[in-house]
């Protein structure tokens, strides 16, 4: 976890009864929204109500045009993790914000999920290398682009997302056979 999340997590200004909600949102809109709700916040005076706000990332690298880029995704899009002391007007304040679309949990009563599970979401976001995202699938078409069998056209027979290699079924000599290439190396048909 990085600093700020071990800050957040363990906070000493914050009340025993602070709890972690989660807050649906419209999808695409989860940063404007927490910006929204930061202002309201700080407006209205709740900073000893509402703590943090986490919209919960993870880097993955895709590839674009042959270009590798490492991005932020959204690990669940049309939601942001909300800390904070449930009272009426803390909850009109969140729930009244451009954006959110109400609390998540049964009925209109806001459901809390526990510290060990907002852990485990913020460490999952913050693990290993990133991963590369694949526009391939297994059984597509595809053309070699670049290496000793540019211009081939082949089939995808595998797709390994965390090394960003496929395996490609070309025609050598009336044969299919196997090739490894990078995710660079290849293009939709």
């Amino acid at each position: 976890m990085d600093e700020h999340t071990e800050k957040t997590l363990t906070a000493k200004n914050k009340p025993d009864d602070s709890r972690w909600y989660v807050i649906h949102t419209q999808a695409g809109y989860e940063q404007k929204t927490k910006t929204a709700l930061e202002q309201r916040i700080k407006t209205l005076g709740f900073e000893e109500q509402i703590f943090d706000i986490i919209i919960p990332m993870k880097d993955v690298i895709t590839i674009k045009q042959g270009k590798k880029k490492q991005i932020k995704e959204k690990l669940f899009p049309g939601y942001i993790i909300v800390n904070m002391v449930l009272t009426d007007d803390s909850w009109l304040v969140v729930r009244t914000t451009e954006g959110v679309t109400g609390f998540v949990g049964a009925g209109n009563k806001p459901t809390p999920i526990s510290d060990k599970e907002v852990e485990a979401i913020l460490r999952f976001a913050t693990q290993e290398a990133p991963k590369f995202k694949a526009k391939f699938s297994r059984g597509e078409a595809v053309k070699i682009i670049d290496g000793p069998f540019t211009d081939f056209l082949g089939t995808i027979k595998s797709v390994d997302e965390d090394q960003g290699k496929v395996q490609v079924l070309i025609s050598i000599f009336g044969r299919e056979t196997p090739v490894d290439l990078d995710f660079l190396q290849i293009q939709k048909i």
